[in-house]
């Protein structure tokens, strides 16, 4: 019979005020099977959204002159768990930013984390967990608990929050990216009263592996003008793009199922005013419309890992209030130490690329205190070659959803 939330937690909280004790993390969902959710298919408006806040997410997230990596699909994820919680206007403004009512969130994210195809040859994995804190003057509401349970699966812990929650934070992450983001978690403030944790893994092998003879040396040039030696891979591929900024390619994964997406500025046009000018809807259309034409195609091997903390980030996309001491995170939870807030959100990638394919991986944690035509004859092929910074992404070719938006500014960075 199943179990909720609810009751184990009750269960729980009894035998750990009888112990006097807690262990280092509780796991509330132990012999527990989500309720389930009964969702229509997923509408194409809602990918839309989810493109545009990928977008908007990544404009907001350049650095001009360095190497950019984040996984909207991982943000969007801890933050839509996290809005679970959110009352009032915390919750009106974090609607908007991620573009959707939070139902409908949790029914998206439901629907396709819940269908990504996997195989032997790719996968992209997810994983969610919450943590809360043992302490006495934290009470976490069940309903909260038991709705992100039902939607994204996740694993529910109560823990001391010390050095042991840390590592066991950051062991979880590890576990579920394949080892690739081995840390996100530096301490834990004392203030600290819940972590709303999402992992993201990806591992695919290219359709075509690049033969050992298609991989050489080649010159890739900077912004500043400063070329340098890197190992280039070229190969021929048929889904070609452009716009009036850039020209780019998809390159696929096994069975097509995933993407690798590439779209360079065209000479004099900087990455930064490229991005500038992208939109969900523009980006959607290139990727949803691209051109069946033959292009010859560069691309550098790299290996680039990527962390930021996003609280400026989504201040500036217009959530402010979820940071300050006036948000209303009632339902997530009430503290006698006072009104219950997210302080940081970090988020933290890596991502490799090499003939045989692509590994990366994301986390997002969020920390909340109390406190391809024939033709007669072929035209001559279009040549992209990745010589100088580019836009990239990895796109699920179901949905042409980016889960990864990035800049190669420069492959030794």
């Amino acid at each position: 019979m199943k179990r909720t939330v609810t009751a184990l937690l009750a269960a729980l909280l009894a035998v750990s005020s009888l112990a006097g004790c807690a262990a280092p993390a509780d796991d509330l969902m132990k012999d527990i099977t989500p309720n389930p959710v009964y969702a229509r298919e997923l509408e194409k408006v809602s990918d839309a959204a989810v493109t545009d806040f990928a977008v908007r997410l990544f404009r907001d997230s350049l650095t001009d002159g360095e190497n950019t990596l984040i996984s909207p699909l991982s943000v969007l994820a801890a933050l839509s768990m996290t809005a679970n919680g959110a009352k009032g206007e915390t919750l009106t403004q974090m609607e908007a930013v991620l573009g959707m009512p939070v139902e409908e969130l949790n029914t998206w994210l439901h629907i396709y984390l819940a269908n990504l195809p996997e195989a032997e040859k790719y996968k992209l994995r997810i994983a969610n967990s919450i943590w809360f804190t043992e302490k006495d003057s934290f009470t976490v509401n069940e309903d909260f608990l038991q709705t992100n349970a039902d939607y994204y699966d996740a694993g529910i812990y109560r823990a001391p929050f010390d050095g042991s929650t840390k590592d066991a934070i950051n062991n979880w992450v590890a576990d579920n990216t394949d080892d690739m983001i081995k840390e996100i978690l530096d301490r834990i403030p004392e203030e600290a009263v819940m972590y709303l944790v999402n992992a993201l893994a990806f591992d695919a092998e290219w359709q075509k592996i690049y033969p050992e003879y298609a991989v050489r040396e080649g010159e890739f040039t900077t912004e500043d003008g400063r070329t340098q030696q890197t190992e280039m891979m070229y190969a021929e591929e048929y889904s070609y793009l452009e716009d009036d900024m850039a020209t780019g390619f998809l390159k696929y994964y096994d069975s097509r199922k995933y993407a690798f997406a590439a779209l360079l500025p065209d000479e004099g046009v900087t990455v930064t005013e490229y991005a500038a000018s992208l939109t969900g809807e523009h980006l959607r259309n290139m990727l949803t419309e691209y051109s069946h034409e033959t292009v010859e195609t560069a691309i550098p091997k790299f290996e680039t890992e990527y962390a930021v903390e996003m609280s400026d980030i989504l201040k500036k996309m217009g959530m402010p209030v979820a940071f300050e001491a006036t948000a209303d995170f009632t339902g997530l939870g009430t503290s006698t130490d006072g009104p219950v807030h997210m302080s940081r959100v970090l988020h933290k990638t890596y991502i490799k690329v090499d003939e045989k394919g692509t590994k990366a991986g994301a986390s997002t944690v969020v920390e909340m205190v109390a406190e391809t035509a024939m033709a007669e004859e072929p035209p001559e092929p279009k040549r992209v070659y990745l010589d100088r910074p580019f836009v990239y992404m990895l796109i699920d070719c179901e949905t042409m959803l980016p889960f990864f938006i990035g800049t190669m500014m420069d492959p030794e960075g």
